[in-house]
């Protein structure tokens, strides 16, 4: 399968893990935003309740394309939700940057306040992980690319919290590009994740806003391909899933090799006490189910393999 020669050549033991291990906190620093209420308020003060307020911050950078260039970068985002925030908008890319940087003040205050010692690990990491950044590829990574394209803050503090964003767009992208690669539609892509979790009836396919006829037809899609039947993910879509992930950590890697390995064991060591904050953050205004990315989770055991993956 092309995928195991992807995997083979992605990166190897070592790197592959830290990319793994780095990622929770990538996803943490720049995720818990999301719900937070001073972010959420300041959206509502703007005319957007949060949700509708995530995507127009987040989106922002893409928005002059339009809802279904963003709908397509965003993976499994309801694209009804995106819709909805583009009509509210009026498709105005201005007011879009407008919620960027409503976002970018809510993070300085939130972090802060929430999570002070990530404050100078972020100030002092910044120039280097900005320095890989600007060495990442393009191909392919379309939200990363025009995430980059915004500029920079002057405030240390949110640049080095915007080369963290950065570095997560560019993973996200090529997540979403094997997602893609393997023929899952983004239905199918929030059913599975949903499962390889361990969260029930359709949690994060609901989470993200798809409809229950996107749901089902997501299932029957799985069960065609062989994936799934009754409504529950075989042992060949829960494996699907993981190597997915396996071959995202591997092709991901590349930040942190750039970084060198002294780097990236700094930036975990230093960022993994203050995002465990972040985190409890996220339980308090979303709950323990959401942001699961920043989780440790159990790695899956492939009932026909060895144990190991």
């Amino acid at each position: 399968m092309i995928f195991d020669q992807w995997h083979d050549r992605a990166a190897d033991d070592d790197w592959r893990e830290t990319s793994r291990r780095n990622a929770r906190s990538v996803q943490t620093t720049v995720g818990w935003i999301f719900w937070d209420p001073g972010a959420v308020a300041r959206f509502e003060a703007h005319g957007l309740p949060g949700p509708f307020g995530y995507i127009a911050s987040r989106g922002a950078p893409l928005a002059p394309a339009g809802a279904e260039a963003l709908t397509a970068a965003f993976g499994t985002i309801s694209s009804v939700g995106i819709a909805v925030t583009f009509d509210l908008l009026k498709g105005d890319a201005a007011a879009f940057r407008e919620f960027w940087h409503l976002r970018d003040e809510a993070v300085d205050e939130g972090l802060r306040r929430y999570a002070p010692d990530i404050v100078d690990p972020l100030v002092e990491m910044g120039p280097t992980l900005w320095s890989a950044v600007d060495r990442l590829p393009r191909l392919g990574r379309v939200l990363f690319g025009a995430t980059v394209s915004m500029p920079r803050p002057r405030n240390p503090l949110l640049s080095g919290w915007h080369a963290v964003n950065a570095i997560r767009e560019w993973r996200g992208d090529s997540h979403w590009a094997l997602m893609a690669s393997a023929g899952l539609t983004s239905s199918e892509a929030s059913i599975i994740h949903n499962e390889w979790l361990g969260y029930k009836d359709d949690w994060l396919s609901k989470s993200r806003g798809q409809t229950e006829e996107e749901i089902n037809h997501g299932w029957e899609m799985l069960s065609r391909k062989g994936f799934a039947a009754d409504r529950r993910l075989l042992p060949s879509g829960l494996r699907l899933r993981q190597q997915l992930e396996e071959l995202t950590d591997g092709l991901t890697a590349l930040p942190w090799q750039l970084v060198g390995a002294d780097f990236s064991t700094e930036f975990a060591e230093r960022l993994e006490p203050p995002c465990e904050l972040l985190l409890a953050r996220v339980d308090e205004t979303a709950g323990p189910n959401y942001q699961p990315a920043s989780r440790v989770r159990k790695r899956y055991r492939d009932p026909e393999g060895d144990g190991t993956s």
